[in-house]
């Protein structure tokens, strides 16, 4: 009987072993933290929105300190996929959307380069947060600060939807809302705005591949004009690998979009992994105050692999 009971829970323990991998039969829930945000399946962390500033490493200008992104982003199986306050990039904070070049009253307000003291994105408050039919969802205001007006040139309604896991991955949405406050010049630019993207430092050149929905690779990728773009290499999971497929949304004012990707040099050589969907980058937008735009991009984190015909039916079922 003792050992009928042992090998019935050692069975046990091998399922849920194999269901926890492959994400099955969990569920999802929203917790407020200490320094943010969490989105967990099963009390394991996926999704961490930050609302307090990170501070910055010893000897690191403080103006570098902010709040307002996502970090981590976890495979299912805990693999983090995102990084911050990289050496060569203070600013750059795991998965973020301010906009680089701007135009207010004829003044230069650059809100991605915060060391410029010119402009900055910050968490403002929590709107709310639930898990409904499947779906944790978070909703934030971010501001838009004019650093030199001291004014807030543009505020956000920042929306991240998680959807229950299925087998190896899920789906995440990334909806912002903005709404000028003041006349504002989105202006034509490789970097800003929509989705930006700082892979974890382990992935580089030799290592991970990067693909988008016309079959161009890392190369040939910066400046195209693309629906998706897969980038995935490798992790410490039992699988090997694991990769985020980023999908721009057709109501997107600039679908296909363009993408800056850094090349396969970046950096020195290190060939480190950063994407950008800029939808500004060949058109620029004139907004006037009160005016609202949308964008929203869905992001597929998977462990293992994925390949061009996985990406075209995720894409599909996302748009």
């Amino acid at each position: 009987m003792l050992v009928t009971i042992r090998k019935f829970c050692f069975c046990l323990m091998l399922l849920t072993s194999f269901l926890t991998q492959w994400g099955i039969g969990q569920q999802l829930s929203v917790e407020k933290q200490e320094k943010g945000i969490a989105i967990l399946n099963d009390g394991k962390l996926l999704v961490f929105y930050q609302t307090q500033k990170e501070p910055v490493p010893e000897g690191v200008d403080p103006i570098f300190s902010t709040s307002g992104f996502i970090h981590p982003l976890n495979t299912l199986s805990g693999e983090t996929l995102t990084r911050i306050q990289p050496e060569d990039h203070y600013h750059h904070y795991g998965i973020w959307g301010p906009w680089t070049k701007t135009n207010i009253d004829g003044r230069n307000v650059d809100f991605w380069n915060i060391a410029d003291k010119t402009g900055r994105v910050e968490f403002d408050s929590l709107i709310s947060y639930e898990v409904k039919d499947g779906i944790a969802k978070i909703k934030v205001l971010q501001k838009h600060w004019d650093v030199q007006n001291n004014q807030v040139a543009m505020s956000e309604e920042l929306t991240i939807r998680v959807w229950e896991p299925s087998k190896n991955k899920y789906l995440l949405e990334y909806s912002s809302e903005v709404t000028a406050l003041v006349k504002i010049e989105l202006e034509e630019y490789r970097y800003g705005g929509g989705l930006g993207f700082r892979a974890r430092k382990d992935w580089h050149s030799d290592n991970s591949n990067i693909s988008t929905s016309t079959g161009l690779k890392r190369g040939d990728a910066d400046g195209s004009l693309t629906e998706w773009l897969l980038v995935q290499g490798p992790t410490q999971s039992l699988h090997g690998k694991g990769g985020l497929l980023i999908m721009s949304h057709p109501g997107n004012w600039a679908h296909p979009e363009p993408v800056r990707v850094w090349p396969e040099d970046s950096e020195g050589g290190k060939g480190n992994v950063f994407i950008n969907f800029t939808p500004t980058r060949f058109e620029g937008k004139k907004m006037e105050a009160g005016q609202t735009y949308t964008l929203k991009y869905g992001m597929v984190v998977f462990d293992g692999t994925m390949n061009e015909e996985d990406s075209v039916r995720e894409f599909e079922k996302y748009r």
